[in-house]
């Protein structure tokens, strides 16, 4: 995994910098207090994979102008945005290893700041000029809006189906994926096939990307999580190895997981014994195989393309979606 990481990080690493400037000279508040608090997300330790994934897929179709790195903030924005809202919404303390924005500077504050990096996402989409692209980016905000919201709909409930699941994490994660992938191809002025090649790509790594982030809420390394360990499940948040092993496991099996996720103040042995069952019943390695299915399908869309080092990264970025660990 570390060679993966590696090798993908020395690939891309002109073109990470240039991101994070661009994210620096785009973000333009008028206020202190909206930079402050917008760059204690997004100059937390984030990956740039949303970013990343747009400039490549402009690569791959052929794009040659200078607006990709400007044009590529957005989906960092858009999802900054979100995980300052869902903090608030979830209770969290814990943000990659920080204390979350709202335990800083209130919640009022946070959820401003919040809506200004929605909003200037959409105002750098608008300066393309093309009402197709400002069109996708509203869409995708709406869509992952109505993820939180089904999401929070659903909080705590052992009845969700993994269809349901599956609808969150397509609004929560995967459209933002599919959008950066996309409308790059629209950018660029590729062909069509191009563009339904980058969508089928962008969309299958999203989720399999939140499988494998859910997945992670099981480790007991809190360092590595940047988050306080089975903090998903405190937050009422029932993700796919909780449902598939809820429907696996016996009576007696299902009534002591159930009793254990009930208990939003349940200890670490009792962690340690629901990780147990999970993988007892099959719930944790269920989900790594269907999140494989995933990926082997996001990488087969991408073979419309004719063989290259951008398209090489591409692969490469969605088999380190397994295997990451933060």
């Amino acid at each position: 995994m570390k060679d993966l990481k590696g090798e993908i990080l020395a690939m891309v690493e002109k073109d990470l910098a240039e991101i994070e400037i661009a994210l620096t000279d785009n973000l333009n508040p008028y206020l202190d207090l909206v930079s402050d608090v917008a760059k204690h997300i997004l100059f937390a330790g984030g990956k740039r994979l949303r970013p990343l994934l747009m400039v490549l897929s402009a690569r791959i179709c052929g794009y040659q102008g200078n607006y990709d790195k400007v044009f590529s903030t957005i989906f960092e924005y858009l999802h900054a945005a979100t995980l300052l809202h869902d903090d608030l919404v979830d209770g969290a303390e814990l943000r990659r290893g920080k204390p979350v924005a709202n335990r800083i500077w209130g919640n009022s504050t946070t959820v401003l700041v919040g809506d200004f990096l929605l909003a200037r996402g959409l105002s750098i989409a608008a300066a393309t000029g093309k009402p197709r692209i400002i069109k996708i980016i509203a869409e995708i905000t709406e869509n992952m809006s109505q993820g939180e919201i089904h999401q929070l709909m659903r909080k705590g409930r052992l009845d969700i189906t993994e269809e349901e699941y599956l609808e969150v994490i397509w609004r929560k994660t995967a459209v933002l994926f599919q959008g950066a992938c996309r409308i790059s191809s629209i950018i660029a002025n590729s062909p069509k096939r191009y563009e339904k090649a980058l969508s089928e790509y962008g969309n299958n790594l999203g989720i399999a990307f939140q499988m494998a982030d859910d997945l992670l809420d099981y480790t007991l390394d809190t360092n590595a999580l940047g988050k306080k360990v089975g903090a998903d499940l405190k937050e009422g948040k029932i993700t796919l190895p909780v449902i598939y092993a809820l429907k696996k496991a016996g009576r007696t099996d299902r009534h002591r997981m159930e009793s254990i996720i009930k208990n939003n103040k349940f200890s670490v042995r009792e962690f340690k014994l629901l990780i147990e069952l999970l993988e007892k019943y099959g719930g944790i390695a269920y989900t790594k195989e269907r999140a494989k299915e995933y990926i082997e399908k996001g990488k087969r869309a991408l073979l419309v393309f004719k063989p290259s080092k951008t398209r090489k990264l591409l692969e490469y970025i969605a088999d380190y979606a397994l295997v990451r660990k933060t």
